[in-house]
């Protein structure tokens, strides 16, 4: 009998910790709860506040783009000095973006919906639009959209293609393949093979690169010095230390001469 009072005491022990153990995890689970519909609350404030300011640096954003268009290859010097998108650039990229009259930046009204960027182009002899845009848009079931202008190329001009160009020393190699291609192949496709995927993915971080980096402060990037320019001063530095180097060597090895020379006539 006293056994199995003990039995029915431990039981019922055991019982009470499972049911103070059930209490406790709803009681925090309330408090989550909580704590998630204040953060909600929160991102919808700061969403608020974002789309108003976004209002006001609409006309300062137009002002800048004043100034720029009267600033020659303002956006070509501002791409091919950005340590990443300067990379994107072909040869004929290059010629093409000489008739880039502004970018733009534009959040959707909601802002975290998406935001889109826009190329606006002088007439020029490569392609008839005047404007090309990058849509992307967050959906929230399933993976972003992503849309863009198909560019309708002149004829006898078409998606420019580098050459690939061997580095000499520290310059910069030319991009193989055309900068445009980001507006070509968007979104992710069933069955696609993970090199796709990971041009994809890539273009992406372009966007963000130019949505994030380029867009808020183009003058950082258009006042660097072209990488190109300063490693030729590198190199030429460095030739004239040779030089020297090479003029101390051959006095010393003149001195040792007459020393030697010296030993002997003793």
């Amino acid at each position: 009998m006293g056994a199995d009072k003990g039995k029915k005491q431990k039981v019922e022990e055991e019982n009470n910790i499972d049911e103070k153990l059930i209490f406790s995890i709803e009681k925090l689970q309330e408090i989550q709860d909580e704590l998630e519909k204040i953060n909600e609350k929160a991102s919808d404030e700061v969403l608020e506040v974002e789309q108003k300011y976004n209002v006001i640096r609409k006309p300062v954003y137009d002002k800048r783009n004043d100034i720029i268009n009267s600033i020659s290859d303002f956006w070509l010097t501002a791409f091919l000095s950005h340590p990443v998108l300067g990379e994107l650039l072909t040869e004929e990229d290059q010629k093409i973006f000489k008739f880039l009259s502004s970018i733009e930046v534009e959040d959707s009204k909601d802002v975290k919906s998406g935001y889109s960027i826009t190329f606006n182009f002088k007439p020029n002899p490569y392609f008839e639009n005047s404007k090309l845009s990058k849509t992307y848009t967050f959906l929230e079931d399933g993976p972003t959209k992503i849309s863009a202008t198909t560019i309708k190329w002149k004829e006898g001009k078409g998606l420019p293609n580098g050459v690939v160009h061997e580095k000499e020393g520290n310059k910069r190699a030319h991009a193989e393949e055309s900068f445009f291609t980001w507006f070509s192949e968007v979104n992710k496709k069933d069955g696609s093979d993970d090199d796709e995927n990971e041009v994809l993915e890539i273009q992406d971080e372009v966007a963000e690169i130019i949505k994030d980096d380029l867009w808020p402060n183009p003058l950082t990037y258009f006042s660097n010095e072209p990488d190109e320019e300063e490693f030729e001063g590198d190199e030429g530095g460095d030739e004239g230390e040779d030089s020297e180097d090479e003029g101390e060597e051959g006095e010393d090895e003149e001195d040792e001469d007459e020393e030697d020379g010296d030993e002997d006539d003793k």
